[in-house]
């Protein structure tokens, strides 16, 4: 699995009360919001292979992975490793069809109620070809794609604020508002992922200073 090389400014906000597919540019001194998220093993269902570059990938063949009580039985999601109780932002491609989530670490590990989405204990954006659907309590919104499509997602988190906030983010490092949830957390919160038929990458943000 090759490994990422990208060099990318973090944009964090505030206040997220940007429309609905509006464009910005991520302006540098913002990335210290970025947290650096590492994948956990014990969470990940057999037919994903993680790699130490921050791969998840789907494979039809099971793997011997060993038991474990936090481990997703039936669905391919896995969670990271980091408890998320502050100022958060991390960027994410993906191939294929994905799930890009936030999820209390008590969601349920077995059956579709554990899956990211269909639950009160977890958020995400189901990412497709052509747009983006977001999901809570099995409740769901369709988001047409952005103009400036592509398959990176940026994710802000302002856990004591309530925000979780998800981008698309273009190739110029511009940024566009796909979908804000606000909620009153009340638990730490864990990223989290599903693929199937598919792969996706934690994305690595060198953090600049200005002179």
């Amino acid at each position: 699995m090759k490994q990422l090389h990208s060099t990318r400014y973090c944009v964090c906000v505030s206040h997220c009360s940007l429309d609905h597919g509006e464009p910005f540019r991520i302006r540098p001194g913002l990335q210290k919001y970025f947290c650096d998220l590492t994948l956990d093993p014990n969470t990940a269902n057999t037919q994903l292979i993680l790699s130490e570059n921050g791969e998840v990938k789907y494979v039809e063949q099971p793997q011997p992975y060993p038991d474990h009580p936090e481990r997703f039985k039936d669905i391919p999601q896995v969670l990271c490793r980091e408890s998320l109780t502050g100022r958060h932002y991390w960027e994410v491609e993906w191939t294929g069809w994905a799930r890009i989530a936030v999820a209390y670490k008590t969601i349920s590990r077995e059956g579709t109620v554990g899956k990211f989405g269909y639950n009160n204990k977890s958020w995400c954006l189901f990412c497709i070809s052509d747009g983006f659907c977001v999901w809570h309590n099995n409740q769901n919104k369709n988001i047409p794609a952005p103009s400036l499509f592509s398959k990176r997602v940026g994710v802000y988190l302002d856990w004591p604020a309530g925000i979780l906030s998800f981008y698309s983010v273009s190739n110029t490092h511009t940024l566009t508002h796909l979908h804000t949830f606000n909620n009153t957390f009340t638990e730490p919160l864990y990223a989290g992922f599903k693929v199937f038929d598919s792969s996706l990458s934690l994305c690595k943000i060198t953090q600049q200073t200005n002179n």
